[in-house]
């Protein structure tokens, strides 16, 4: 085989670094956003965080060098030497002049109508104290207690051990070897001692089960309470069909009359199943939504949240320097205006990429906003992409992490995409809807008498909707629906 010369032709698309940071700006929520935002500008210093948004027009230092506009965050493309810089055009999501010379103000863009308070007190976050958590809350009761150094420490492993409902999560080996080794700590300590750490406050913390929980809770009653025994009775042997409901049943095992289960019945449910959630310091998260969604007339028309859009802008005194810079110092600073002059505009086509893509979405999903979850109609990316001109791939990155407020609640963006199942007059409906019409069905149906999953599907066939029972089933345990054997509920 003799060694030879081969010419091949072939194209191939590379995705340049400005390329890579557009895409990934797309598909960011707008917390890392502005995380990412955040940390862009600390490496830039031609980048900053506009804290108020001025109308005034700021002179160039040199024109023949750069140019800048006033607004959130608005740069010119100037352009420059292509041997020095990357000269890559922004991506081309959006069929707007998104890439002009003067990006447009973000906060404009699509919004609507009023602006925040002046109140720059509102700038501020109330700085509340730690709030205390179950162990601290704990482990100061265990310090006021009369336990032995030995018992102090067993109890301290219990006290770590705890889940956030305040219920043991170790085994008793477990916590056996969490202990020091020269303790020599037995079983039966361990369990001493856990049981002491159960009268502690809230009670039932460190408990093994629910029914362990619920029997400490009730002996901390008086002797006398009305129906304690019987609902000890009922904690100890008949949960499941206290958790049916099953007045009658229960009556006959217990050999009890119907009013005296039902008064122990109430007594149990009194009781907290979870008594270390109400010591849970988990923060609450608010979702800001991206865009917002209202009707003007007979139209729904959509808006940016311009609280939400990144105040991005030069910084006017290094940009000033640019003109009086010299060699290596001249091309460093002007290689990184040209890369804040491309995150703008990135950020920019992202703003304008991301109404373009909820228009779409409501102008499809407008029966959803006028009569609820039941008129959704199915819909996919790929008929989201084709409508405005982009890649499925956009699409998704868009509708990620991405949310909108309706007069119905806020969803995120990929809420309204859903398969779609056949119907008898040959259109289709929603995986959305369908799920909406059993849960109504569910909501409706005889408590005695609660519809099976087989009887479901017949409710839904003469609606005309052809859904098969593992379907039924499979759309019910999404929703959280106990199937009709646990919903049922006795006279």
């Amino acid at each position: 085989m003799k060694p030879g010369l081969q010419f091949r032709l072939h194209q191939q698309l590379t995705l340049t670094p400005q390329l890579q940071q557009a895409i990934r700006l797309l598909q960011l929520s707008q917390l890392e956003l502005e995380a990412e935002l955040r940390q862009i500008a600390e490496g830039n210093p031609l980048l900053e965080f506009e804290e108020e948004s001025t109308e005034d027009s700021v002179e160039s230092a040199d024109e023949d060098v750069f140019r800048t506009d006033s607004g959130l965050g608005s740069a010119s493309a100037s352009s420059t030497s292509s041997e020095e810089h990357d000269s890559g055009e922004p991506p081309d999501w959006a069929d707007g002049d998104g890439a002009g010379e003067s990006p447009m103000d973000f906060s404009s863009i699509g919004s609507a109508s009023g602006s925040g308070s002046g109140n720059r007190d509102e700038d501020f976050e109330p700085q509340n104290a730690a709030a205390e958590t179950m162990q601290e809350h704990l482990l100061w009761q265990l310090n006021l207690s009369g336990f032995t150094p030995r018992e102090r420490a067993i109890a301290t492993v219990i006290i770590d051990a705890l889940n956030p409902d305040g219920y043991v999560a170790e085994t008793p080996d477990a916590l056996l070897a969490a202990l020091p080794a020269d303790l020599q700590a037995t079983p039966e300590e361990v369990e001493a001692v856990r049981r002491r750490v159960q009268d502690f406050d809230p009670v039932g913390v460190a408990s093994r089960d629910l029914r362990d929980c619920l029997r400490v809770q009730l002996e901390q009653f008086d002797d006398g309470t009305a129906q304690r025994e019987l609902a000890l009775r009922i904690v100890d042997s008949e949960l499941e069909l206290l958790a049916r409901n099953d007045i009658g049943r229960l009556a006959r095992k217990l050999r009890a009359g119907e009013d005296e289960v039902a008064a122990a019945a109430a007594l149990i449910r009194s009781l907290d199943p979870r008594p270390g959630a109400a010591l849970d310091t988990t923060p609450v998260e608010y979702v800001a939504p991206d865009v917002y969604t209202f009707k003007e007339g007979a139209r729904w028309r959509v808006s940016l949240n311009p609280e939400c859009q990144p105040r991005l802008g030069l910084n006017q005194h290094y940009c000033s320097l640019i003109a009086k810079a010299r060699g290596e110092d001249a091309s460093w600073m002007r290689g990184q205006l040209q890369e804040a002059r491309w995150l703008i505009k990135s950020l920019e086509s992202r703003a304008e990429t991301l109404l373009k893509v909820t228009e779409a979405i409501v102008r499809r999903q407008s029966a959803f906003l006028d009569y609820g979850p039941e008129a959704m109609h199915p819909l996919v990316l790929r008929e989201v992409a084709e409508e405005v001109g982009m890649h499925e791939s956009t699409i998704s990155r868009v509708t990620t992490r991405k949310y909108i407020h309706t007069p119905r609640g806020t969803f995120e963006l990929k809420h309204f995409f859903s398969s779609g199942v056949s119907t008898e007059d040959g259109g289709s409906a929603s995986s959305t809807a369908i799920q909406a019409m059993l849960r109504k069905l569910v909501e409706s149906e005889d408590p005695r008498k609660p519809l099976s999953d087989q009887a479901l599907a017949e409710e839904l066939h003469r609606k005309g909707i052809q859904v098969a029972r593992r379907t039924v089933a499979k759309y019910r345990e999404a929703m959280r629906i106990p199937s009709s054997s646990e919903r049922q509920r006795a006279s």
